[in-house]
């Protein structure tokens, strides 16, 4: 039978994700409209998302953090760019993203001693294999697979090279060591439900010095530069932006990080997403056609969360017929109003990826698991 209670809000997609609970467009009314960024108020704002990230995450106060152009994607580009190259790089990769700041390391940048550290959709690779001497790239929670790191007790308090983490799907939803990370990235597209375009970029000393003692080799564009005639350029560090940000996006980035402060700050977010992650880790084990793509329970996203489809009826068919059923569970959901965008990624295996993220509502994560039934057992039948 077809289910009787829907999600108020069907909006679970992972990225952009969905607003923060009572959010309109009022919320934006105070947006800078018209206005240069490079103005005073201007700069203002766009600092306070600075300050106010910082306050919010933890981030030390030696650390330098900026708005930077293109995204998470910018933002990791950018340190890749800048940075790599002093020493070898050990770079983790266990599903697309990582995978794509390899082959930016392999092929784009050239390096000559580039170690990839990699393991298949749903998996780790082995974290006691990677070597810190040497510069470690890596994801904390891979997006596209939906397995996390575990723990921080896997990188050293002391090391020779510096961490770069793509924190994108992790921040504000999961505790981040910024103590151990040298260059951590992040959107506001993801947890805080912000809008798109804008990445964020936080720098240890130890990276702030890489910076300014190591010159690439190779020519660095405009939006990737950081210093100038070998010194940090503060100003990017303070509400300068290297090119020009939307201040109506910024202005939702404020309301939700003020959204994050009322409710209880970063331990209140943490705490909603993984209520979100045991919702549905309570429906899977008593599912018996689907998994989580994720097999080790301590490695399970509780923003990403990817699931597979184990039923046999499934399994029996070809590669191409597993994704054509997978596709049609989502395009079913969608055409329902209950669940918009929630098929796998596209180089993923065959599945669902539900955002679990602290500005989904739990109650809308348990209206939606009947509905995945239902629309399972309707594909199946069909």
């Amino acid at each position: 039978m077809k289910p009787k209670l829907r999600p108020s809000r069907p909006q679970f997609s992972s990225g952009p994700c969905a607003k923060r609970p009572g959010w309109s467009l009022s919320a934006l009314e105070k947006a800078l409209l018209g206005r240069s960024h490079r103005s005073g108020p201007a700069k203002g704002r766009l600092h306070a998302v600075i300050e106010n990230s910082r306050a919010l995450l933890g981030i030390p106060d030696d650390y330098r953090l900026a708005i930077v152009p293109a995204s998470d994607t910018g933002a990791v580009e950018m340190a890749l760019w800048s940075l790599l190259g002093e020493r070898g790089v050990d770079i983790l990769a266990w599903e697309s993203f990582g995978r794509g700041w390899l082959t930016d390391a392999q092929e784009q940048l050239d390096l000559d001693d580039v170690r990839g550290l990699t393991a298949d959709y749903g998996k780790l690779p082995e974290l006691s294999e990677v070597d810190f001497d040497r510069d470690v790239v890596f994801t904390w929670n891979g997006t596209t697979s939906g397995v996390r790191v575990p723990d921080d007790r896997w990188i050293p308090e002391s090391r020779e090279g510096l961490t770069i983490c793509d924190a994108t799907s992790a921040v504000f939803a999961m505790e981040v060591p910024f103590a151990k990370l040298d260059v951590v990235t992040w959107s506001w597209q993801k947890v805080l439900g912000g809008e798109a375009g804008h990445g964020m970029l936080a720098l240890s000393p130890r990276a702030v010095e890489r910076l300014e003692t190591f010159e690439p080799s190779r020519p660095l564009p405009k939006i990737f530069r950081m210093t100038k005639k070998g010194k940090l350029i503060e100003a990017l560090f303070q509400g300068a932006t290297i090119n020009t940000p939307s201040m109506l996006a910024v202005e939702d980035a404020l309301d939700a990080l003020q959204w994050a402060e009322e409710i209880g700050g970063l331990p209140a977010l943490i705490g909603r997403s993984e209520e979100n992650l045991a919702c549905v880790t309570e429906w899977v084990e008593r599912t018996a056609w689907v998994d989580f793509l994720a097999q080790d329970p301590q490695a399970r996203s509780c923003t990403s969360i990817c699931l597979q489809i184990v039923d046999p009826w499934f399994l029996d068919q070809s590669q191409e017929e597993r994704a054509s059923a997978a596709k049609k569970i989502g395009s079913l959901l969608d055409s329902e109003g209950v669940a918009f965008d929630i098929n796998a990624y596209k180089e993923a295996p065959p599945g669902l990826r539900i955002w679990g993220g602290a500005t989904v509502e739990i109650n809308d994560i348990r209206a939606l698991l009947p509905w995945l039934d239902w629309a399972f057992a309707k594909i199946k039948a069909d």
